[in-house]
């Protein structure tokens, strides 16, 4: 069963766009196979957006490698059962024919004639099959991707199936996980906070999932490109997690987690980490790299799945407040557009709200001016400039504050620029309010 693992809390507005949806495009065309039912009617306005489900079209057997098609199989619990050898191979579902499903005639290579008509046959036969494996193994085919597949042992509800708020937690978890390794290939850092995470939530638009009926494991699709330095990044930072939580358990020391940001682990794959295992029995994480795309660079062909489990929580706990702690905070020149200033007073000095143009990856950030700083950020706001201020992002509040500003200054932009920027400002409502009252309402921490 393929659905979206729809986010609540990321609309469009935290750059969020629409996904690919592989082979969606397709769906209905020549070749795709028609539903024994009534699909429920999607609403055009909505959009696909991040983690869409995977298409129904029919990859064109003529640009299907049988070799990888094989691997797929194998990889996604299909038997081979015989066959001639060096020729073709028989394949069925997990389960076998007990599971309703049909054998597939495979061919070995296209050193023979009818080799693309046995594909065809053999992608049609998927495309029909109600086996959750055969939908997988058609992803796999419509574009070369790499897995990350979760799997999560959790108390079962009456029907045998996990109860749906554990299933929505189960997908919170897993789209952590990834955006932590999103974050890691923008840059290491213990925490990251706001920083980089348009634009790793950007390199996560392409991924689709697919879920079992039973909620217990989560397939996600990385293409390659782009998502292979995600999943490389991933493969890294999971086995470095597990081998410092190893060394946490064992001696009680924290050292290993310093050397692990290197790798990529950080608060926030601690936290998703967290998030997976608790009120479970354990849960393990495997990838499994593209056929078609070959073995990155440094990662093992096969690599071992990492299990985590209750007895881990403690460490990955103390782990994730060591890194909000422990990250310092970074010298920038930021370019902003103020949104908002607010002070005590007529007088004196105020904070100012920044909508970050240029100097940091973060959307917004808040520093505090002396009078005359406060004067410059009001001007320009009112002859529609934004300002240029250095100081120190803190990773306090999550790199959302600038400390010990100096140099500020209006920057000169044309004409067109401007008024693009006055636009912005009046139509987004940040300047609602702009300048509060003395004794308004306390700023958004």
């Amino acid at each position: 069963m393929h659905r979206p693992i729809d986010d609540p809390g990321h609309g469009a507005g935290d750059g969020h766009g629409t996904g690919y949806g592989y082979g969606a495009g397709d769906r209905g065309g020549p070749g795709s196979a028609p539903s024994p039912y009534r699909p429920h009617p999607v609403p055009a306005a909505e959009p696909a957006g991040s983690w869409s489900s995977p298409g129904d079209g029919v990859p064109d057997p003529g640009r299907v490698d049988p070799r990888v098609l094989g691997a797929l199989l194998a990889r996604h619990g299909w038997q081979r059962r015989g066959g001639a050898a060096g020729r073709y191979g028989r394949w069925t579902p997990p389960g076998g024919r007990a599971s309703g499903g049909v054998s597939l005639l495979v061919p070995d290579s296209r050193a023979f004639p009818d080799c693309e008509d046995l594909i065809g046959e053999a992608l049609t036969a998927l495309a029909r099959s109600g086996a959750p494996s055969a939908r997988e193994v058609l992803t796999g085919l419509a574009v070369p991707s790499d897995e990350v597949r979760w799997w999560r042992e959790a108390p079962p509800g009456p029907a045998g199936t996990v109860p749906w708020p554990a299933q929505e937690r189960f997908r919170s978890a897993a789209r952590g996980i990834l955006l932590a390794g999103a974050l890691a290939v923008r840059g290491r850092a213990g925490y990251h906070g706001s920083r980089h995470r348009s634009a790793a939530r950007a390199a996560l638009e392409p991924v689709t999932v697919a879920t079992d009926p039973a909620g217990r494991v989560l397939t996600a699709f990385l293409p390659v490109p782009p998502g292979r330095p995600v999943a490389v990044r991933l493969h890294h930072a999971l086995h470095a997690a597990r081998e410092a939580v190893d060394y946490q358990r064992a001696t009680g020391g924290m050292e290993a987690f310093d050397s692990a940001v290197e790798a990529g682990v950080s608060r926030e794959l601690t936290e998703a980490l967290v998030a997976l295992v608790r009120g479970t029995e354990g849960a393990r994480i495997a990838l499994a790299w593209a056929p078609a795309a070959g073995v990155p660079e440094g990662c093992a062909a096969r690599p071992e799945p990492v299990e985590f489990s209750p007895g881990d929580l403690p460490a990955l706990r103390e782990a994730g407040a060591r890194y909000l702690t422990d990250e310092p905070a970074v010298p920038v020149r930021i370019t902003g557009a103020v949104v908002r200033l607010r002070r005590s007073g007529p007088r004196g000095e105020g904070t100012v709200k920044l909508r970050v143009l240029g100097g940091a990856e973060v959307g917004h950030v808040r520093v505090a001016l002396d009078e005359e700083a406060y004067r410059t950020a009001g001007h320009a706001h009112l002859v529609g400039l934004p300002i240029r201020v250095a100081g120190r992002l803190e990773s306090r509040g999550g790199f959302r504050r600038l400390t010990d500003p100096s140099g500020v200054a209006p920057v000169q932009v044309d004409e067109a620029e401007r008024d693009r920027l006055m636009k912005w400002l009046q139509g987004s409502g940040e300047d609602a309010g702009f300048f509060e009252e003395p004794g308004g309402p306390e700023e958004e921490r």
